[in-house]
């Protein structure tokens, strides 16, 4: 191990262990034995088993289902570092829970996503880094540093080996994520069409207006997450009845609430991308078109380079 690695210390929560291993075997650091218990009524306990006192600390935990205890067993052991006396407290958030809750869509209604950026700025945390916050001004809730890195490098890697010389079409799903398509179609230098979703009534199913031209390609529809899939599987019914040969679907957060993974196996869509950003069940790995790739490289250079104060600006594309 580098020398100049000595003073970090790698811990995880209970949520990205398998993520955090990786991580570790990337940096070639160990994890940091702990303790995460639960007393009889719920309550979260921690004891980190080795000194912090004056340590550099990466914590790795994502704040998804069941997202209130991983929040707050993340706070808890912010708690316990602080206590510990660590210098620094590094928290990787995989996937930023409650990040959908950024701002007053009607009239009293909370700012979720800025009461869980304050509740980690009073736990402990010293900076915090998350992967493709599903909205970017979460980042200005925060009083500390906040990199918020993507995805994107890990998807486009695979995306390029697998359809290299093939016609490809990338689709945003919304307009919201017109900005994310467009630099993946820059990156593959390919053609973009975008779905634009409308409601023909109340409660109503929406009709997909499809700009731009797929027919003869093979669609790729790009997001940052699936939750329910109704909208992925809108998507690819509607580019595959506008002529795609192929739709296939790359995200970084693999949600998968509710209905998502029957509607995803009933569905047109012949694979589906998502990287590791929280765990997956083996309910999941019997849906044959789900494919999970590991950011683990990713999140264990980004710690390196914060780690020895390099930039980190080259990750953010």
């Amino acid at each position: 191990m580098d020398g100049t690695m000595n003073s970090m210390k790698l811990l995880t929560g209970t949520s990205n262990i398998d993520l955090s291993q990786k991580v570790s075997g990337f940096l070639g650091v160990p994890i940091t034995p702990m303790d995460v218990k639960r007393f009889a009524d719920g309550e979260v306990f921690t004891e980190i088993k080795d000194s912090i006192r004056g340590e550099d600390v990466y914590l790795i935990q994502s704040t998804c289902f069941p997202v209130n205890e991983n929040l707050m067993e993340l706070l808890v052991i912010l708690d316990t570092c602080k206590r510990a006396s660590a210098r620094s407290i590094n928290v990787i958030i995989p996937y930023f829970g409650y990040a959908r809750q950024d701002r007053k869509v009607t009239p009293r209604t909370p700012i979720t996503a800025r009461l869980v950026s304050d509740l980690l700025e009073t736990a402990g945390a010293t900076r915090v880094l998350s992967v493709d916050l599903h909205s970017g001004q979460i980042q200005g809730f925060f009083n500390m540093p906040f990199d918020n890195i993507y995805a994107a490098p890990v998807l486009l890697n695979k995306l390029q080996t697998a359809y290299q010389g093939q016609k490809i079409t990338i689709v945003s799903p919304d307009a919201g994520g017109v900005d994310r398509a467009r630099k993946f179609a820059s990156k593959l230098d390919c053609g973009l069409a975008i779905v634009d979703k409308r409601r023909s009534a109340p409660n109503e199913a929406k009709v997909m207006h499809l700009i731009g031209d797929v027919e003869g390609s093979i669609a790729l529809i790009v997001d940052d997450m699936i939750d329910t899939a109704g909208t992925l599987c809108n998507t690819a019914a509607a580019v595959k009845e506008n002529g795609a040969i192929k739709v296939i679907a790359a995200a970084t957060h693999g949600v998968f609430s509710g209905p998502a993974l029957s509607r995803i196996h009933e569905s047109v869509l012949d694979e589906v991308y998502i990287t590791d950003t929280i765990p997956q069940t083996d309910k999941v790995a019997n849906v044959g078109k789900i494919k999970i790739l590991s950011i683990s490289s990713l999140l264990g250079e980004a710690i390196r380079r914060i780690h020895l104060r390099e930039s980190v600006s080259s990750l953010f594309i």
